[in-house]
């Protein structure tokens, strides 16, 4: 594979469900035009992400299943299958990761128990022919190419020196990619991996 390109993210940049989606600036304007910075909840609602993105991390280091055991109880369920995206959830009621992975032109989702390892209700699958094109593009070249998420995941973890909280698939002119979210001490770094044979078609 190719060399890591990593990022370093600040824990503010972090929406609460890890994906990494900045807050967006809030402001008003006044009569003549001029925006004016709303302060106060602006401080409140950084103070507010900052505590939760906290007790996220806090719950996914407590966690005793990793992000790759889950990707592997995940498709053990179906022989054959991979997995597409995942991420850990420590919003509410017990932690979890949700494992999405492809099998037979399907997307099946999975909610697996962070602490146990056990599956978390039912599963529940998606025909390919229900997503846009874009995606049903980008599970084309997944299906096409020889490495594998949990291989993605591996890389970025050393990479990174720490445990991946998330991984999915990512197109950047043209190419597909593998993106990973890892925590390395108090940062978390996004490292990108394109997979050999993995560009547009």
């Amino acid at each position: 594979m190719k060399a890591a390109r990593l990022r370093s993210w600040k824990l503010l940049a972090i929406a609460l469900s890890g994906l990494l989606i900045a807050a967006p600036a809030r402001a008003i304007g006044t009569a003549d035009g001029t925006p004016t910075t709303l302060n106060s909840q602006i401080d409140g609602d950084a103070e507010a992400d900052r505590q939760t993105v906290s007790r996220e991390i806090e719950r996914f280091r407590s966690s005793s299943i990793s992000l790759r055991q889950a990707m592997a109880i995940a498709e053990a369920r179906h022989a054959g299958a991979t997995t597409a995206d995942v991420s850990f959830d420590g919003g509410a009621g017990v932690p979890v990761y949700r494992v999405k992975t492809l099998h037979n032109d399907r997307i099946w989702r999975h909610t697996i128990n962070a602490s146990t390892g056990e599956l978390v209700g039912g599963e529940a699958a998606l025909p390919l022919t229900e997503l846009d094109l874009d995606d049903r593009s980008n599970l084309a070249a997944l299906g096409a190419i020889r490495h594998r998420l949990a291989d993605a995941v591996r890389v970025a973890e050393q990479a990174a020196s720490g445990r991946a909280i998330s991984g999915g698939l990512v197109r950047e002119r043209g190419r597909l990619n593998f993106a990973i979210v890892v925590i390395s001490g108090d940062d978390l770094k996004e490292v990108i991996l394109e997979p050999p044979g993995a560009r547009a078609r």
